[in-house]
């Protein structure tokens, strides 16, 4: 099949022929882009490339997701990119970086994402947000944007939280900002300027605060393991997503391999939607000890995910549609898979 170009140039641009055809081979290509005008990217194309592009910035920090991906494709499969999750802090001492999920709904929204469900986190102190993209809701991989509130943890957790966010920076400068306004009004963006904002908008999704201290890093994880993992990761993908027709079958097989799989498969309340993952791979990060010297540690980092999603009967359109809402209960217990103490 002939790939879109817009979004190949725009890949390409950024991260190289040999990842870009790695990519394509990998990835299911949403039917809604098999058509496209050369050189005038759409929101679409542009959200495409985006979400492809952080699929292989996980799978670069993430051994597990990488050796499940490269033993799928010598098995003949693919990966249907799911959902991308991050998380986020709503915090008035947030430096530069507007605070929660502002971040980035100021990115989502003009790539053409809209809201879908707010999921309260309550035991984790979090609230999560579904966006689904307006154009191809079940082939662009979702986002699910959480927001911890460190206004219902302890001062000292608070004090922790302003020292290590207060000097973030803001990566969306003011000509990505330009280029977001006129992709929002337009739905579509001349190559040249979407591949500048393809850099920005990939790159916000990192950490943007300095190295923290080992003392800030131990009072947030005695509290919360998922800001002490936003402390050493800051804002980008917690996990990605592969959806796949037997979640259960799937678990059992990787169990037997050895792989470090999730005990149980999450059950949604609806009963439609289950999923399971491997436990965080785990990363070596920088810290700064009492004496202002850096120390490295290793700590949890991201992880993968897999979701499969039943089906269920619009009465309205009279047709079958993939579920493609979240649940608290299955969020809450994927989010452990960052909990695991810190070495």
């Amino acid at each position: 099949m002939m790939r879109n170009s817009n979004v190949e140039s725009l890949l390409e641009k950024l991260l190289g022929s040999e990842k870009t055809d790695a990519l394509f081979s990998t990835l299911n290509f949403p039917a809604a882009l098999d058509e496209w005008e050369p050189a005038i990217v759409t929101r679409a194309e542009l959200a495409q490339a985006m979400n492809m592009a952080l699929f292989e910035g996980l799978l670069v920090r993430s051994e597990n997701g990488r050796k499940y991906t490269e033993d799928a494709l010598s098995r003949g499969e693919s990966v249907h990119f799911d959902h991308g999750a991050l998380r986020t802090v709503r915090w008035r001492e947030n430096g530069a970086l507007p605070p929660g999920e502002a971040a980035f709904t100021r990115i989502l929204r003009p790539l053409g994402f809209k809201l879908a469900g707010r999921y309260p986190l309550d035991k984790l102190g979090m609230t999560g947000r579904a966006y689904v993209h307006e154009d191809a809701p079940d082939e662009i991989a979702q986002f699910f944007l959480s927001e911890l509130h460190p206004e219902q943890f302890s001062k000292e957790f608070q004090g922790a939280v302003t020292s290590v966010l207060s000097s973030s920076r803001d990566p969306v400068t003011p000509l990505a900002a330009s280029q977001l306004s006129d992709l929002e009004r337009d739905g579509l963006l001349p190559l040249e300027p979407a591949q500048e904002l393809l850099s920005v908008v990939v790159g916000a999704f990192s950490r943007q605060h300095d190295t923290p201290t080992e003392s800030n890093y131990e009072v947030l994880l005695q509290e919360s393991p998922e800001m002490a993992w936003i402390a050493t990761e800051g804002n980008a993908f917690n996990h990605a997503t592969n959806r796949v027709a037997d979640v259960f079958a799937l678990s059992d097989s990787e169990k037997a391999k050895g792989r470090p799989m999730k005990q149980d498969v999450e059950r949604s309340r609806s009963g439609r939607v289950f999923q399971t993952a491997y436990r965080a791979d785990p990363v070596d990060r920088e810290f700064l000890s009492a004496s202002g010297n850096i120390v490295m540690r290793e700590v949890p980092g991201p992880f993968y995910e897999f979701i499969t999603r039943k089906r269920l009967f619009d009465k309205r359109e009279r047709r079958w549609e993939t579920d493609l809402r979240f649940d608290a209960g299955n969020a809450t217990g994927i989010f452990k898979m960052t909990a695991s103490e810190a070495k």
